[in-house]
This record gives C-alpha cells, sequence and structure tokens, in this order.
C-alpha cells in the first residue's frame, strides 16, 4: 500500500499504497469458470480472473486529456492466499521473489523465475488489454504490471473481514523488502492505477478484452478465460461543472493528491474540497484526474513525501454498481444479494479519502523515575538520498543554486519508535519522552529525549520532533562542507521500506501528519515510527536544500544520518548514515548535477 510541506513547497508523493475496500459484489454472471484439469493440478491457491461489470463509463476530460482505463476487472483467489516475499540482501543484489502457498500447517516457498520481478512495484507484464472500437478495429494494446495489494474486497460473505496484507506495492526505489497478498475469498484490483498513464481514446463506445498474459498463466495455474467488457469513453470539460458533483468530485481528488504537511502529503477528507495549505512545489506533481472517489484516479493511502506519484483506487469500480447488481436480489451464491459495504472510513475499509487514525498519546506526562529498561528497541536507519535535482531560489532567494533531494530515516525494529510531548503551561516547547515495551506490547519504561517545537509557518502548523535526523553535503574527502538548517520533524510511515524484518507492522496507523503532529493548542502529541516503515522528506526550499551558489565543481556525497546526536535509544547507532554520490556541474545559475548509480540501483 504519493511531499513534506509549504516550507517544502512539494506534495509528499511516494510509495504508493492502495487502500482496501471492504467488500466487493459480485455475481454469478462475472465469475470466471473453474480451470481445467491441467491447471488445476498446479500447486497454489485457485487463481480465476473477473470482471465486476459488463460495461464501464469512463471519463476524457477537455482540460486533461486521456483516459485512465479502470476496467473493473481483478484477480480472486480462492482455496488459498496468493501471496509473495520480494527482498534484496542489499543494493548489491537483484531483487528476488516467491510465492508462499500455505496449506494447513504446511508452507512451501516457490522461487519465481530469476529476473521476472525487478522491483518492488508488482509483477510486471501481468495483464493484457485489447481496446477495439465499434468497426472492430483494435485501436488499443497494452500490458499491465499487477500489484496484488492492490484495490481490493471479498467475493464472497464467508472470507476474512480483512486482508492481512499492506496496502500497497512500494516504489520507493531504495526498498528492501515488501509482501504481496491477495487475501483467500478476496480479489485485487487488475488495473495498474495511477501508476499507468492515461491512454489517449476518443469519445464513443469500444470493447475491451483483459486477459492474464501467457507466462503468468502457465506459472499460477490460471485459467484462459479472458473477460470482455463493454466501455464508453465520454468527454467532459471542468468548465461549468463547478458546482455539479463532476467538479467537486475534480477539486476533491485533486486537493486530496496535492494535499502535503511540511513535505508529506496529506489525506483529504472527501466532503472538504479544499487543499490542507501544504501542497507546493519543486518536480512537477502529477495532477490527478478529475473523477469520483471510487474510479481509479483517486489519491488514497500514503501520499508521501517523495517524488512519487499517489496510489491508485481505494475502491473498485465495482462499488458504482452495487445498485444494479443488487436489483436481481441474488448474488453469486444464490443468497439474497449482499452489497459492497457502505463506503466510509473504518476497519478495513477506506472511501479514498483516508484518515489514517494517530496514535494516541499519554494523557499526562510520566511519573516515577526514568528508565531504559532491556527490552527491544528501534533500530534506525537511513536509506541513500534520491529525488535529486538543481533548482534555484524560487521567489525566495533569487539568484541561488541549491542542490535539492529527498531522504528517508526508517525503523528496521524490531520495535517501533513512539515519542510523546508534554506541553508545561505557558512554554513553548514541549518535553519529549521515548516510550519502551515489553513483548506483550506493555509500557515497561521511559526516557527524556529532546523537545519538541511547535512550526507556526503556513503549511506547517504542527509539532516538530527536534534532532531526528540532519542531512550534510561532504566533500569527496567525506568532509562536511554543507549542512541542512532541516533536523526537526514530524514523524509519520510514509513509506514500506521493509515488511520482511522481524516484527513488520503491515498496517501502520499514522501514516499522514494530520494525523500525528498535533495543533497549536494541543497539550500533548504521540509521534510514532513502526517496524519495516520510513519516514520521508523532500527538501526543496533555501535552508533545506543545499546552496551550492560558490561550491565548485566536482564529486559531493549527500549524507543522510538518522538520530544525530544520539538522543533516542536503539538497538544500534552505527547503521545511522547513508550516503549518496553526486557530481555538480555547470555554471553559476545553470548548475547540473549527475547522479551515478548506487549499486544496482540506478534510480534517481
Amino acid at each position: 500500500m504519493m511531499t513534506r510541506s509549504q516550507q517544502s513547497r512539494t506534495s509528499r508523493l511516494t510509495r504508493p499504497s492502495v487502500a482496501i475496500a471492504a467488500a466487493v459484489a459480485v455475481t454469478a454472471g462475472v465469475v470466471a469458470a473453474a480451470p481445467d484439469a491441467k491447471t488445476a493440478a498446479v500447486a497454489g491457491p485457485k487463481l480465476s480472473l473477473i470482471a465486476a461489470s459488463k460495461s464501464v463509463t469512463l471519463d476524457s476530460w477537455k482540460e486533461e486529456p486521456g483516459v485512465y482505463l479502470d476496467l473493473g476487472t481483478y484477480l480472486t483467489s480462492e482455496k488459498g492466499a496468493f501471496e509473495f516475499k520480494v527482498t534484496r540482501k542489499s543494493y548489491k543484489d537483484p531483487v528476488v521473489a516467491s510465492q508462499i502457498i500455505r496449506n494447513g500447517k504446511k508452507t512451501t516457498t516457490k522461487a519465481l523465475p530469476a529476473g521476472l520481478v525487478k522491483d518492488f512495484s508488482g509483477l510486471p507484464g501481468f495483464m493484457e488489454v485489447n481496446v477495439v472500437d465499434a468497426a472492430g478495429k483494435s485501436v488499443l494494446k497494452k500490458t499491465e504490471s499487477f500489484c496484488p495489494n492492490n484495490a481490493s474486497g471479498r467475493v464472497r460473505p464467508d472470507a476474512p473481514a480483512q486482508s492481512r496484507y499492506p496496502q500497497s506495492c512500494p516504489v520507493n526505489p531504495f526498498t528492501l523488502g515488501s509482501v504481496w497478498g491477495v487475501e483467500n475469498g478476496w480479489a485485487a484490483n487488475t488495473y495498474a492505477g495511477y501508476y499507468s498513464a492515461p491512454v489517449q481514446l476518443a469519445a464513443g463506445t469500444y470493447t475491451a478484452k483483459v486477459s492474464v498474459t501467457k507466462k503468468y498463466r502457465d506459472l499460477f495455474g490460471i485459467a484462459n478465460k479472458p473477460q470482455s467488457v463493454k466501455l464508453t469513453v465520454r468527454e467532459r470539460s471542468w468548465e461549468g461543472e463547478e458546482g455539479g458533483s463532476g467538479g467537486a468530485a475534480a477539486k476533491v481528488a485533486s486537493s486530496s493528491l496535492h494535499a502535503g504537511h511540511d513535505g508529506h502529503a496529506g489525506h483529504q477528507a472527501a466532503a472538504d474540497p479544499a487543499p490542507s495549505g501544504h501542497a507546493g512545489h519543486g518536480a512537477p506533481a502529477r495532477t490527478d484526474a478529475p473523477a469520483a472517489a471510487t474510479t481509479g484516479a483517486g489519491a488514497t493511502f500514503n501520499v508521501g513525501h517523495g517524488p512519487y506519484p499517489p496510489a491508485p483506487p481505494a475502491l473498485p469500480w465495482a462499488l458504482k454498481k452495487q445498485a444494479a447488481e443488487k436489483q436481481a436480489g441474488k448474488d453469486a451464491f444464490g443468497a439474497q444479494g449482499f452489497s459492497a459495504a457502505r463506503v466510509g472510513d473504518r476497519a478495513g475499509q477506506t472511501d479514498g479519502s483516508r484518515q489514517a487514525p494517530g496514535a494516541q498519546p499519554n494523557a499526562k506526562r510520566p511519573t516515577g523515575k526514568a528508565t531504559v529498561p532491556n527490552v527491544p528497541k528501534p533500530d534506525l536507519r537511513s536509506l541513500p538520498a534520491y529525488g535529486i535535482t538543481v533548482s534555484d531560489g524560487y521567489e525566495d532567494v533569487p539568484g541561488k543554486d541549491y542542490l535539492a533531494f529527498s531522504a528517508n530515516v526508517w525503523n528496521a525494529g524490531p520495535a517501533k519508535l513512539v515519542v510523546d510531548g508534554f506541553r508545561s503551561p505557558g512554554k513553548e516547547l514541549m518535553d519529549a519522552y521515548q516510550y519502551f515495551y515489553d513483548a506483550k506490547g506493555k509500557q515497561v519504561g521511559y526516557t527524556p529525549t529532546g523537545t519538541m517545537e511547535w512550526d507556526p509557518r503556513p503549511g506547517h502548523e504542527h509539532w516538530h520532533f527536534t534532532d531526528f535526523a540532519s542531512y550534510r553535503l561532504l566533500k569527496a574527502d567525506k568532509k562536511e562542507t554543507v549542512r541542512s538548517g532541516k533536523e526537526a520533524f514530524c514523524l509519520a510511515n510514509t513509506d514500506a521500506v521493509d515488511y520482511t524484518v522481524k516484527n513488520a507492522n503491515w498496517h501502520p496507523s499514522n501514516t499522514d501528519l494530520s494525523t500525528a503532529c498535533g495543533q497549536e493548542n494541543s497539550i500533548s502529541v504521540r509521534e510514532v515510527l513502526d517496524v519495516g516503515s520510513g519516514d520521508t522528506y523532500t527538501q526543496d526550499l533555501p535552508g533545506q536544500s543545499f546552496d551550492i551558489t560558490n561550491l565548485p565543481n566536482g564529486t559531493y556525497y549527500i549524507q543522510v544520518l538518522a538520530n544525530p546526536e544520539n538522543r533516542l535509544k536503539e538497538t544500534n547507532h552505527k547503521n545511522n548514515s547513508a550516503l549518496r554520490k553526486v557530481v555538480l556541474g555547470g555554471k553559476k545559475g545553470a548548475r547540473t548535477v549527475k547522479v551515478p548509480a548506487h549499486h544496482l540501483v540506478n534510480a534517481n
């Protein structure tokens, strides 16, 4: 399971992430037939491609040409979950993926062919879509990746109420481990969502044929049962719809995408079309498609603070058809029809404007003697910088050259990082404390760990924990030459860095700053960095990015340093630094930067 500030003025766009819908209403007419004997013999769950509806209507907007090709097709998993573990030992090693097959108490691991999976964003080339026009002429043929963690829901009422799997496939270039899965009795949307570019189709009617490509049918024993969907493309314009549902939806979708919090992007409530005031500039953000919350174009989960676009939809397209599905009065099981659960934010469900609940702080500051017990503690680590660009000083500091970048500090566990801030009446700073828990989750100790400060600037307006990380530009000899002024942060779980580590939480709670960073009148604040997750900030404004105006051309290193003053108690303080090599060139006012590959990770 999409950037940090008015200060950073860039949408916090990371990881994609896709939220879970509580149920998908599937009628008998769309359930695929059972595989033949040959495919049934293949070990693993029974997988089927289905279509939630025989027809869909998609919008093409004059102001933003292109159609988001969410055709409402899903991959179902029965007789077990469709599960994968995806890892790499280091950035010097390739990504490897294995299918995990569970049969009662027996678990089998089946390695996927070497080189099939190259990153953590899903199974490449899994789906094939062929669109023909009314005359029978093929006008579009393409393949798409499939993220098993995609927008999903139940296909039968006795399926588990919630999926155990994460809500997205990570796309941070320095991800180390991920878990993918379609829960038993669930279906995952095969549409690649926001990570699939819109296609150019003129207004009119088409027939779309959707199928699983042969290499995956053979690999996983999926029957060759393509799904045909009647597609109507409707051309619309934002003009004249400001007061209508389409205009409102467009504004909500756009604001939910670009709302940020000090470099983290936020989650807008669907009822509030106004942005939070934290959206910004920097690396240009792709605009969200003006579409209803249930289509494939809405931002959903963990709109982050890096350079990546937001996740695909929270709700499957099938929800738009629930009224039609109910009219027959019966579902695929021959009983009284059950429709998709009501749209809304609650456990295991989101409507695309998810407001992830923040961890509740203690009402009172701790009492008794401070102790650091011998219990599991967090392990803060840094990822190499990415999203590295040269920028000017915008209108704030004209005539300057700056090196902008994104940085992530993550928690390798085995315990979550919990920091509470408590305010004394009349004081501007909160006193911060780190908490410790035993194996059963009981709080067994605490220690003072610095302060939290209120940032009143527009686009911030939340509490920052001081000295969480430090960013430095080092010369070729690894000696410091420039330091970023950004060292105070509000913590949020924006990126799934490694969900294969011990005690990793696949469903972290505080995934955006609006739920974790408090208000000016807050008496206490709790900030959490969960096991397996990281927090990405984009540094692109003067004071955050590095001033390189007068630096000579040559080789430098961006250092991301977690816990620079060692105020936080960790299991290991020796892995807090990460370096990324950069080569500066050009002339003043037109500086350039080259970013060599970091071992096998050739991404910036």
